[in-house]
């Protein structure tokens, strides 16, 4: 059969077409897309779902202040580049800013392992709160959100982001869950959220700053090393350290360790002071001056005492006993019973014992009541009891309804993370030519230590700076615990005008206590424009 030359020129204009158009298609700008993805995985891997855009107006300080909610899940990348997890976020971005390239950012998390990060979600950072009255009990069951007049995002843009395997984050289906369940591993989690975050809001030139809470700070530390020291080279301005943990032998009450005995006495000062438990002498003194007194006594005359154990005299044993009793409220019998070594499981069940009474581990402010009165131990925490109806109600409420972000699955307000790595080894550890005890130590009394990650990555960066909040009334992360952890870094004292303390008459959670909350803003405005520089 015989072809006109029209009609090999439309079959060759046809085949052209096929070619050519795809190409020029590519450079058209991806408006239906977002401007970064891995090319290397499947479009349903990379977004489990569309976000979540839904605009909003809070008044702070007065002034009306319109922004942004974005909901939804980042899907993050192994070490081997391909995809491994989904992490959600919900992020807050202020919308009458012109140039974010000078807007900070914050990455906000809490801790446990396994704690998702409703707390500091509806805490009051962000522009909602869960409705507690003053001192931080719910209004009603169950509970709803209201704007927070003392949030922070008139002063930088908020990231909250739930841990694998807790909130909606959760391995991809086929993933082992484990490759994200330790001190490294999670923090090589963030650190790719982080990153895929910056890149695809074009975030990378805002001054960036963490805040953990609990757990979360000792994630911020290690994160902070990794951040500078892998292949990411993204460098912080500041971190905010809210009830802080770096050095686990400051908590752990195991055999042979003193140190924890000596941490938690000015918390016991603090919780019986409260309850009003002391001797005149000190219950009429403002609490901050017996605190002062307390961990004088701590230091200088407790923890040698207790290092001396049983070459004590008698007497040496009666007058630290009697000396102890007025500082916890606990009598001289239950402390020379006790070896003048009191856990802290034994101090929440004790002090209040005459009234049936328990006081708080995250907060003992709260008190519970147990079936009898002659434990060894309380039966259940009431400062996390209060509030954890509260904000799991009203965070499902909110961000399905408010939002409008919703999935089958639960919202893991605590997640099954365990078995957790709690091994951690630090960048220098791994560097060839340099020994593990020239890297600086990763662990004391056989307790995870990452204080060295921040001194390092404070060594590194000469910019970041470093913000931490202390609830007198913690008995999870005690203040002397953080106040003696940073003591002893860069003992020479190269790093005090970096480091902020602040102090709050509330316990774990300070934000849900109002006054405190308050306080926290004021605190973390001065420390946002020191640290980013304005």
């Amino acid at each position: 059969m015989k072809h006109s030359f029209f009609s090999y020129g439309l079959l060759i204009f046809f085949c052209l077409n096929l070619i050519i158009n795809p190409l020029f298609s590519q450079d058209r700008p991806p408006t239906a897309r977002p401007a970064t993805r891995d090319i290397t995985a499947q479009p349903s891997q990379i977004e489990p779902r569309p976000f979540s855009i839904t605009r909003h107006q809070i008044v702070i300080d007065g002034r009306p202040i319109p922004y942004t909610a974005t909901a939804g899940e980042i899907t993050i990348l192994k070490t081997d580049e391909k995809p491994g997890a989904s992490m959600f976020f919900v992020a807050y971005t202020r919308d009458d800013i012109k140039d974010v390239s000078n807007r900070p950012i914050m990455f906000c998390f809490n801790g446990g392992p396994g704690s998702s990060t409703v707390w500091l979600h509806l805490g009051g950072l962000g522009p909602k709160k869960v409705a507690l009255d003053d001192e931080g009990y719910p209004l009603r069951t169950p509970s709803t959100v209201v704007d927070s007049e003392f949030s922070i995002l008139d002063l930088t843009d908020l990231v909250f982001v739930d841990a694998v395997s807790t909130g909606y984050s959760r391995p991809l289906p086929g993933e082992e869950k484990s490759q994200f369940h330790g001190v490294e591993e999670d923090a090589n989690a963030f650190a790719e959220f982080i990153r895929i975050f910056l890149t695809k809001f074009d975030r990378w030139s805002s001054p960036k700053f963490l805040l953990g809470e609990s757990y979360g700070t000792t994630r911020a530390a290690v994160l902070s090393s990794v951040l500078q020291n892998r292949t990411y080279g993204i460098y912080l301005n500041g971190i905010v350290l809210l009830s802080s943990v770096l050095d686990f032998a400051t908590l752990s009450f195991n055999p042979g360790n003193n140190l924890s005995y000596m941490i938690f006495l000015p918390h016991y000062t603090a919780t019986a002071w409260y309850h009003k438990k002391l001797p005149a002498e000190y219950q009429n003194k403002p609490l901050v001056a017996v605190l002062e007194e307390a961990r004088k006594f701590a230091v200088y005359e407790y923890m040698p005492a207790l290092i001396n154990g049983n070459m004590l005299e008698e007497e040496q044993v009666d007058s630290i006993a009697r000396k102890m009793s007025a500082l916890t409220g606990l009598s001289p019998s239950y402390l020379k019973n006790s070896n003048l070594r009191v856990r802290h499981d034994r101090f929440v069940k004790e002090l209040l014992r005459d009234r049936r009474l328990t006081v708080g581990r995250l907060d003992s402010r709260f008190t519970g009541r147990d079936s009898d009165a002659a434990g060894e131990s309380y039966e259940y925490d009431p400062s996390s009891a209060i509030i954890m109806g509260p904000f799991a109600a009203a965070l499902n409420n909110y961000v399905g309804t408010v939002l409008r972000y919703k999935k089958e699955i639960p919202y893991a307000i605590y997640g099954n993370v365990y078995p957790w790595n709690f091994s951690y080894q630090p960048a220098q550890a791994r560097t060839p030519g340099v020994t593990r005890a020239a890297a600086g130590r990763t662990s004391r009394d056989g307790a995870l230590y990452v204080a060295e990650a921040l001194r390092q990555a404070m060594a590194e960066n000469l910019d970041l700076k470093v913000f931490c909040c202390n609830g007198y009334y913690d008995g999870a992360t005690p203040f002397f615990g953080t106040e003696y952890t940073f003591s002893q870094i860069m003992l020479d004292g190269a790093f005090k005008d970096r480091v902020r303390m602040g102090y709050y008459e509330a316990g774990h959670m300070m934000y849900i206590h109002k006054p405190s909350l308050k306080k926290l803003k004021s605190d973390l405005a001065s420390f946002i424009k020191w640290a980013a520089g304005n």
